[in-house]
């Protein structure tokens, strides 16, 4: 026997949510076997603070050192109060559309059906195929503003369907399995002086991910759901995918 800690994750799930989590991702795989198309027609979306100085993990401050030499210290810090939440959409061609909440501004229903109005904009201006033949699905997660009732209303209204996700799935989100934590990853351990500087460096490194790092992340989104089906519904050990 050996001495483990614990594995930490979103929710302790019941039974019938990792059932769901199951169907969803059998659901999505017979989608793309059928039409292999079908998972270049998805455009993701979700949003994050992005912090004016977020601490550097142990690894990205880990040091070289001898074996004489003493181990490194580093004093403890913590996140700052600067911050902007970004919300972005994006495809396997790359970036739709993304933009920051106004300061004080939460992301309740009635932003959101704004942001929703922006984003059918650019799929208009940078996805002209799928803007007039409407082939276009929207992809996010089940947070109170995605999943009011208004917003259901609106995106059936404009014809928009919904990819499905099941609650408390952020393995299967690929905002949260990859494109935040690599915008982040980026970001950390430099410090900014106001949100405009944090902004305007956000959206540098935004622009500067690889159209091949993202067109990855969509296959291995696909490998998730298998990996997801294999676990019968659990969280699946392991996060070799960022």
């Amino acid at each position: 026997m050996k001495r483990v800690s614990a594995k930490l994750v979103p929710k302790l799930l019941t039974e019938e949510q990792m059932e769901h989590r199951i169907e969803v991702c059998l659901d999505l795989k017979n989608r793309v076997s059928n039409d292999p198309s079908f998972i270049k027609s998805i455009i993701t979306g979700d949003e994050t603070w992005v912090y004016g100085y977020d601490p550097e993990t142990k690894v990205q401050s880990s040091q070289w050192k001898t074996a004489s030499s003493p181990r490194p210290k580093k004093c403890r810090q913590v996140r700052s109060n600067i911050k902007a939440m970004l919300i972005v959409f994006f495809d396997f061609s790359g970036l739709v559309h993304y933009e920051f909440a106004p300061t004080g501004q939460t992301i309740n229903q009635v932003f959101y059906k704004q942001v929703l109005e922006r984003l059918r904009e650019k799929v208009r201006r940078k996805r002209p195929e799928a803007w007039k033949s409407k082939s276009w699905f929207l992809h996010h997660d089940n947070a109170p503003a995605h999943s009011a009732l208004s917003v259901c209303e609106f995106l059936t209204s404009k014809n928009i369907p919904v990819v499905p996700h099941p609650p408390y799935s952020p393995d299967l989100a690929p905002c949260d399995f990859f494109l935040f934590p690599r915008l982040k990853s980026t970001l950390k351990g430099h410090r900014f002086e106001d949100v405009n500087e944090t902004i305007h460096n956000a959206k540098q490194e935004l622009k500067a991910i690889p159209i091949e790092e993202i067109q990855r992340c969509f296959r291995k989104w696909q490998d998730r759901w298998a990996h997801c089906i294999d676990a019968k519904g659990h969280y699946f050990e392991g996060d070799p995918f960022k």
